[in-house]
């Protein structure tokens, strides 16, 4: 497997990877809209096919990861994505990496703990919220629970020993 940066020609897999696991190229979180086939963005790659996708935001002292994708599951294709950015958070001289999931999402917050990330707020009905940006976020998600609220959260670079 190959973790490298997106380039240019890589623009129509990640708009269908995209559009495979969100339905859509358009990411909601904390109350803004990302396209993110706009965004900076790191690709796993195998025999020449994208395999796995983070799709981020760096600003200021921080690194948001806005979307990750392995649809290949217990592969490391998360892993590695995450540890890129890390790296790519490191480089740039950021504080902390941090990213938001759903309260629907456990297997996503036993992945990002078990990698050294901290949940370190709720936020109640924030995808209610979203939703108005949105209109096609379900209403229950994973394991049929009730979709409302946003979860940060965020690992402190340098403090990274998991990944």
């Amino acid at each position: 497997m190959n973790i490298r940066p997106a380039t240019a020609a890589d623009s129509a897999a990640i708009g269908d990877l995209l559009q495979q696991s969100w339905g859509s190229h358009i990411a909601v979180a904390h109350g803004v809209a990302y396209d993110a086939t706009t965004l900076p963005a790191i690709v796993a790659e195998e025999d020449d096919r994208i395999v796995g996708l983070l799709t981020y935001n760096l600003q200021d002292d921080e690194l948001e990861v806005v979307t990750i994708d392995a649809p290949a599951q217990h592969r490391g294709v998360g892993t590695a994505l995450l540890k890129a950015a890390t790296e790519t958070a490191q480089a740039a001289g950021a504080r902390r990496l941090w990213l938001i999931t759903t309260n629907d999402n456990l297997d996503a917050l036993r992945f990002y703990q078990r990698r050294g990330l901290r949940i370190v707020e709720v936020r109640p009905g924030a995808v209610d919220e979203s939703r108005k940006l949105k209109p096609s976020i379900p209403q229950a998600g994973a394991y049929g629970i009730p979709l409302h609220d946003e979860l940060v959260l965020e690992l402190l670079i340098g403090q990274h020993r998991h990944l």
